[in-house]
């Protein structure tokens, strides 16, 4: 004789039973973890010169690999892009009287050379990293191809996207915000050496104010030097927001992740 089986619980009118509520416990949890799940930090290539006047400084770039590998380990997918002011810039005075093309792609093989540098340093750190480059050199660096960078970061690999885009006339900070759109990024992280955004240069006017937030239209009706005014109007035509902070202060690149007001917010 089969066994009578137990009776089920019954359903409320409105359908199944509610779902348990979720503990304090675990709200605590999803509360605490980063603000960003994938972000674009942009570099400029003044950024590794540290204490030097020219090239690269190692110590520092050490500095940055163990800034970035505290950011990544909250579990954040992470693009790079990095500039080749230390080294040249197409638009610098050494430049001046050149060709600009061939100026142009002389510093899109500068952000080559950074790139390696900072790949080199955080892999001394820990971190699985890739070169993608828009100029062509497959002996160094991969070639950016759009999925297969995304693949990368997917991976929990830092992708650092080198020359630029490829182009003349378009400075890295256009690149940054290209490549943040490609991928998807949720934000630009713009790393440089003040604590945001000042209505004149506060290295040079002490009585300079800075900006808690700013509007993308207001950054280019002032003039004010964040990022180029095509970078600006691609990064607002995609509504995406930028932070500019310091990154010469050790912890400020897992606060931002953390969703700390630090630096600078570039928005609607």
């Amino acid at each position: 004789m089969a066994k009578p089986r137990p009776a089920r619980p019954s359903k409320s009118r409105g359908g199944s039973l509610p779902a348990p509520p979720k503990s304090r416990e675990t709200d605590r949890k999803v509360a605490s973890g980063p603000a960003y799940r994938r972000v674009l930090l942009k570099l400029s290539g003044e950024a590794l010169l540290g204490a030097k006047t020219f090239g690269i400084d190692r110590a520092f770039a050490d500095y940055l690999a163990e800034e970035i590998r505290d950011a990544h380990s909250l579990g954040v997918e992470m693009g790079i892009v990095v500039g080749g002011g230390n080294i040249f810039r197409g638009v610098s005075d050494a430049a001046y009287g050149m060709d600009r093309v061939s100026a142009d792609h002389m510093g899109m093989l500068a952000t080559v050379i950074n790139g390696l540098a900072l790949q080199d340093a955080m892999e001394r750190a820990g971190l699985a990293t890739r070169v993608l480059s828009a100029i062509e050199m497959r002996q160094v660096a991969e070639p950016f191809i759009r999925r297969r960078a995304i693949r990368h970061i997917e991976k929990g690999r830092i992708a650092i996207f080198a020359a630029g885009t490829g182009n003349p006339y378009f400075s890295t900070d256009t690149a940054a915000a290209l490549r943040a759109t490609e991928i998807k990024a949720e934000v630009i992280l713009k790393g440089t050496r003040v604590d945001g955004i000042y209505d004149m240069d506060p290295l040079k006017f002490p009585q300079a104010r800075k900006f808690a937030e700013i509007k993308y239209l207001d950054v280019i009706q002032r003039g004010l030097k964040v990022m180029d005014k095509t970078a600006i109007s691609l990064a607002m035509e995609n509504r995406l927001p930028i932070i500019v902070y310091n990154i010469k202060k050790k912890g400020f690149l897992k606060r931002v992740l953390m969703g700390e007001k630090v630096g600078t917010l570039v928005c609607d």
